[in-house]
């Protein structure tokens, strides 16, 4: 039974493709090996304890811990706490997708909707006054909350006190501090 031309058209390209698609061979005597990845950080194991430590250092302050992160990293891992703080700025990023996890408190949170009279504040870093249209969470010891970049957000501790889990995932490592001059 002969084959139909369209057929061997289509085998044809396939095989095209998976041709090209193979990596190039190497034209060197002797390929040079190559191995996995180096890490560009030490890793962090943290006990519950340790947790419960850093997270008293940081009570009664608003301020925030680095865990992991800095120059060429895509993630930036820290203990944020915030007590008694009224909504700042809400707030995009353009580049930058955050998870919060909270480990004591309450806080409320703001979410989606669009920022009111957007400004950037440095690139892909937005901030406005308020959000318009979002929707209100009230989120509390436990909760896990996924903002994807894009999203608008802002949180308020006013009255409360709040320590989450930040972990700051961004879309390109990122580059060196440039000193100021």
């Amino acid at each position: 039974m002969p084959v139909p031309c369209k057929q061997i058209f289509l085998a044809t390209v396939v095989l095209f493709f998976c041709i090209g698609a193979a990596p190039a061979q190497s034209t060197s005597p002797t390929p040079t090996p190559r191995g996995p990845t180096k890490p560009i950080r030490p890793f962090v194991v943290m006990s519950a304890q340790s947790l419960a430590d850093l997270q008293k250092k940081l009570a009664g302050e608003n301020k925030a811990q680095d865990l992991m992160g800095g120059e060429g990293m895509q993630l930036r891992v820290a203990i944020q706490h915030e007590k008694g703080k009224p909504a700042g700025p809400a707030e995009v990023h353009d580049a930058s997708d955050d998870v919060y996890y909270v480990t004591e408190g309450s806080a409320t949170l703001m979410l989606g909707g669009t920022l009111e009279a957007p400004q950037e504040i440095e690139p892909g870093e937005w901030r406005g006054a308020n959000i318009i249209g979002g929707k209100t969470f009230d989120i509390a010891k436990g909760d896990l909350i996924i903002v994807p970049r894009g999203t608008p957000h802002q949180r308020s501790t006013a009255n409360k006190d709040f320590t989450m889990i930040l972990i700051k995932v961004f879309a390109e490592a990122r580059p060196p501090i440039q000193a100021k001059q």
